[in-house]
């Protein structure tokens, strides 16, 4: 596990962390103030650029702006460390690994040296593309302007390039970068570029992984606009896609932006499926499945326009409950299958239900996500698609998947609300897979004593490791849990 690194309070020992000994009567630094971001230790900079933060707490007294400050912390032995560390730590990001420092590869004998002083902003957020440059010698510093305000978003040292996500995307500049000290660049123009990408394939592979890891980054991200849609924050994360809080300019009505990875849009399989999506909940009209508006194709990916839901998914409710009471799992249930049996009257299967597809509005209804691995009912899964401890033994085994394969999921995600556990407690593949194949869903009742009958009774059937012995359609197993969700009625609202 790499280690964490450390905070500028925790080195510097200056007492202004939240909680610290002079954040009474000195106030709590800005730079460990604002956790709207997170992933990067904590704050609004996570602490390590700390330098970029204007009010910061050093040498026994408060800081100016980041200009003001400049000579200073270029000397911090904290700013140091942080610079060692950035330019070391992950080396996969690192493009001197394509080119010699010597300047003898023919890459770099086409480049022009640039020199740039300490101080200089050398790319502005919103203009249009321009070169990339690739750090030979110095530092700079990733800004984002948003809201008036700057974030700093990243650190790029020798061996980084900066500037190369418009360049591949055809996108505006997403952010400034501002030398940290006197730099040495190489620059990289779209000619040069176009040609090294298409006569190395290891190369190109590099830059869109490296774009795509930046797109994803927890730290502020600058609005950008595609098409009519103003495209905020992320607000989600998938293995093939990162969802942000957007805006339909013309109509000022808010939307969810689903985003194709940029590296795997350059693959055709996963193109075709991530248009399929589009398509698929486009053609579905119901009020518990998630409703798609628009689709548009640009920066080299594809950009699926959704409607904008608030609430949790519930895996998060789960996670703060522990246990879903059961008149609130049947109510859910209840929910989920309408729409189920609603996809299913139409040919299209899920096929990747589990806790974090099934969203929860603030009003308790449900809604459904992720409709990226749907197929036409009879499809044979030879892709592996799905969620491991959700897949059913015909998924596994590549065969023709129908509606039972939906309940399945469905039946061990019902098995997690009501005992707060998955009903397979393995963590390596090939032996959940087993499990799988080999066992029935086990019974709830031991971790959910107060279950209905009928409940534990749809959990059982529904997880079958035999289609046959399991609901043969989302109505039949719909019309097991209405009498009880009649019953368990005062739960709704």
């Amino acid at each position: 596990m790499p280690r964490r690194k450390l905070n500028c309070w925790e080195y510097m020992k200056c007492g202004r962390e939240p909680g610290g000994v002079h954040a009474h009567d000195l106030g709590v630094c800005p730079a460990a103030s604002d956790d709207s971001y997170s992933g990067i230790n904590a704050g609004v900079c996570g602490g390590r650029f700390c330098w970029a933060v204007a009010g910061t707490f050093c040498g026994g007294k408060c800081q100016g702006t980041f200009a003001e400050k400049r000579a200073s912390c270029l000397k911090c032995d904290f700013y140091k460390r942080v610079q060692v560390e950035e330019g070391t730590a992950n080396l996969r990001t690192k493009f001197l690994q394509f080119v010699t420092l010597d300047g003898e590869t023919p890459l770099i004998q086409e480049m022009e040296v640039r020199h740039i002083k300490a101080g200089d902003r050398f790319i502005r957020q919103g203009d249009p593309v321009g070169p990339a440059y690739i750090i030979q010698r110095g530092a700079c510093i990733v800004l984002v302007e948003k809201n008036g305000r700057l974030h700093p978003a990243g650190h790029r040292g020798e061996g980084d390039i900066v500037g190369i996500t418009s360049m591949l995307t055809g996108e505006p500049r997403t952010a400034h970068v501002e030398a940290e000290t006197d730099m040495e660049v190489w620059v990289l123009d779209e000619k040069t570029f176009d040609d090294l990408t298409h006569a190395d394939p290891d190369l190109s592979a590099f830059l869109t992984e490296l774009t795509a890891d930046r797109f994803d980054s927890k730290r502020p991200t600058a609005d950008r606009m595609v098409g009519k849609y103003l495209v905020t924050d992320i607000i989600g994360r998938g293995g093939y896609s990162i969802v942000y809080k957007g805006l339909h300019t013309g109509l000022q009505m808010p939307v969810a932006i689903k985003m194709m990875r940029h590296d795997l849009a350059a693959d055709e399989t996963f193109l075709t499926n991530f248009r399929n999506e589009a398509r698929i909940i486009a053609g579905l009209s119901h009020e518990n499945i998630i409703k798609v508006f628009d689709i548009e194709e640009r920066f080299k990916t594809i950009f699926i326009i959704m409607e904008y839901v608030e609430g949790r998914s519930l895996k998060a409710m789960l996670e703060q409950l522990k246990k879903i009471p059961a008149e609130a799992a049947v109510y859910y249930l209840v929910q989920t299958l309408a729409a189920l049996e609603y996809a299913h009257r139409k040919g299209i299967l899920h096929r990747d239900i589990n806790l974090t597809n099934i969203f929860i509005l603030n009003d308790d209804r449900i809604k459904i996500l992720d409709f990226g691995l749907a197929c036409p009912v009879g499809t044979q899964d030879f892709t592996s698609f799905g969620t491991p401890f959700y897949m059913a033994p015909e998924q596994i085994l590549s065969e023709p998947l129908d509606a039972r394969t939906d309940l399945y999921a469905l039946g061990i995600t019902a098995y997690q609300m009501v005992t707060g556990q998955h009903p397979f407690q393995e963590e390596r593949f090939d032996a959940l897979m087993d499990l799988h194949l080999k066992c029935d869903i086990p019974d709830p009742l031991p971790l959910a004593e107060n279950i209905p009958e009928s409940l534990r009774g749809f959990i059982l059937k529904c997880g079958r490791r035999d289609p046959e012995k399991r609901y043969q359609s989302a109505q039949e197993a719909l019309e097991t849990l209405l009498p009880l969700a009649g019953q368990l009625k005062t739960y709704a609202r």
